[in-house]
């Protein structure tokens, strides 16, 4: 091991503050059983306090397990780069466009991979009018783990009161809803690994993989490889994998998709790309650890990977 000190950030300002503290639990243990020095650095509000931490105690490589606002978003890795510290995961610029969703629907859309008809709309005509014929979705821009995203279906009478109290900025993300399944799939590198059918286990009538279903225990069952059309199992990977190069990731990704194979069950179906996750969770049990485990990469050989990979983009 060439590197050999490893700062493990966790924690953050985020929604995702709770899931970046297990992520970043798990990934120590994991390298600290393969014998690297790890010391752990929770970060909070005080970019001061961080910067401090990371100059006095000056590591080889910055292991980046915060998820969400500041960690994903090209913020800390702008912070990371300004100091020549070497970081997991993507860099700046592929970090802030897959974070921001119109963003990364535009270069999704770009490189000709499938996004669901959708458009940005201020809060205030979302109060008064429906965007898009229902069933649609609404999703903060810039949020993830599901954070915020409600289903506007036929009858219902909570568009108006969504949008009043909507508390992620002045607009948001509507897109037609895709019925059918929710898959992902990680990818390492060039490789893209394997398809996971998620199936919430009690969505409450939600429709889709939400927070809950993500974080609670036993709030969804994962299914992989998937057991779709052999010829939407392959797509799916070759999207995800044209996905990551699309913005410029490096390291891990993840990219969820929606699967309709409502129309004809024995088809192909429709997949369209939700977003490309450039901070999968890491615990052991997250979507991404679980496939390469799936594809023969033990939890800790995972991290040493995503270790090896780090770099500053100075």
């Amino acid at each position: 091991m060439t590197r050999q000190n490893i700062s493990v950030l966790m924690g953050g300002m985020s929604a995702e503050r709770e899931v970046s503290l297990k992520s970043g639990a798990g990934v120590t243990d994991a390298l600290r059983s393969l014998g690297y020095p790890v010391r752990q650095v929770i970060a909070g509000e005080d970019l001061g306090a961080l910067v401090s931490e990371l100059t006095t105690h000056r590591p080889d490589v910055v292991f980046n397990a915060l998820h969400g606002r500041f960690g994903e978003d090209g913020s800390i890795q702008g912070v990371l780069d300004w100091m020549g510290i070497a970081y997991t995961h993507s860099g700046v610029r592929t970090s802030a466009v897959a974070m921001d969703k119109a963003a990364a629907r535009a270069v999704f859309t770009a490189a000709g991979l499938p996004v669901a008809r959708g458009m940005v709309v201020a809060m205030s005509e979302l109060e008064t009018a429906d965007p898009l014929p229902v069933p649609y979705v609404i999703k903060p821009l810039n949020e993830g783990s599901s954070v915020g995203v409600h289903i506007i279906r036929a009858g219902a009478n909570t568009r108006a009161s969504i949008a009043r109290s909507w508390r992620f900025g002045t607009s948001a993300l509507v897109e037609e809803f895709i019925p059918g399944r929710e898959l992902t799939v990680g990818v390492m590198g060039d490789r893209a690994l394997t398809v996971t059918d998620i199936t919430p286990r009690d969505d409450g009538g939600n429709g889709f993989y939400d927070y809950d279903a993500k974080y609670q225990q036993g709030g969804s069952s994962h299914v992989l490889p998937a057991r779709i059309h052999p010829d939407a199992f392959e797509h799916a990977r070759a999207l995800a994998l044209a996905a990551h190069r699309a913005l410029g990731c490096r390291g891990a990704s993840r990219t969820d998709f929606r699967y309709d194979d409502t129309r004809d069950p024995d088809g192909a179906g429709r997949l369209v790309i939700l977003e490309t996750n450039t901070q999968p969770g890491m615990t052991e049990t997250s979507l991404l650890p679980e496939q390469a485990a799936a594809c023969g990469v033990a939890y800790p050989q995972l991290c040493q990977w995503l270790v090896e990979q780090a770099t500053c983009r100075t």
